[in-house]
């Protein structure tokens, strides 16, 4: 069977409280992902082997002396990234773009349209309204905001309180999102995830609980081989998988 894990996504934490929760959308698509930290080691980023990146939300601002920044090797990976909420200002940022304490904060639900035909986006939506352009009901948590995209960047989506709710580099596959996809009340933040991890990202979704099963057990035989196992049971959640999977 193909490594389960060969196909996996970097989540880069800036500090939301959001992050796991982006983590257990990318694993409900069947994807491996692993977070870490905004500043990973060079080395340890390039070693990753991500066939993607998302980078967080977080509660501090691009505008403030010594804000957590997109290490420029996150780039070199030439990979496609995701940049969410805090994680698309940081990316307008490090590409010579404008970033802004919102005139109008927004915290709650918004009404986003779709623009650019952007292959995030594509064919997503909750509603068409009467021009024919497609809206998303979105959920939306922050106070500065994109006021000038950066060079070759297009427009992805806007609001009308917030001309830029989202940006593309489509040549380099970079993308931003100032709402929230991966809290339920953005109703088709699922979809924006899987299309970015399964058909932007090209992983293929393997990484499925039957499969990290099968491939528990593989790993047990070969470690243990002829031997035993002495296993320690508190009956709690974890040593009794452990007893499931040595079993089989």
């Amino acid at each position: 069977m193909r490594d389960i894990h060969a196909d996996r996504i970097l989540i880069l934490d800036f500090g939301s409280q959001l992050t796991q929760l982006i983590a257990r959308r990318v694993r409900e698509c069947g994807v491996y992902c692993e977070i870490h930290p905004w500043d990973m080691n060079v080395e340890a980023l390039t070693a990753f082997g991500a066939n993607g990146v998302i980078l967080s939300g977080g509660p501090e601002s691009t505008t403030m002396t010594n804000a957590p920044v997109v290490s420029p090797e996150v780039f070199a990976l030439d990979v496609p990234v995701l940049g969410i909420c805090y994680g698309m200002q940081a990316m307008a940022t490090h590409f010579g773009g404008c970033v802004e304490g919102g005139h109008v904060q927004e915290f709650g639900y918004a009404e986003v349209r779709a623009r650019g035909h952007s292959e995030l986006l594509r064919d997503i939506e909750d509603r068409v309204n009467d021009d024919g352009h497609g809206l998303l009901d979105v959920w939306m948590s922050h106070g500065d905001r994109v006021t000038e995209m950066p060079p070759g960047f297009e427009l992805m989506a806007s609001t009308h309180d917030l001309p830029i709710a989202g940006m593309m580099h489509r040549e380099n596959r970079l993308f931003g999102l100032q709402f929230h996809p991966e809290v339920t009340h953005t109703k088709q933040g699922g979809r924006m995830l899987h299309r970015f991890v399964r058909d932007i990202c090209h992983c293929d979704g393997s990484w499925t609980a039957g499969n990290i099963i099968h491939d528990a057990i593989v790993r047990v035989r070969e470690q243990v081989g002829d031997s035993h196992v002495l296993l320690g049971l508190s009956g709690g959640v974890d040593s009794s998988v452990v007893a499931a999977l040595l079993h089989k």
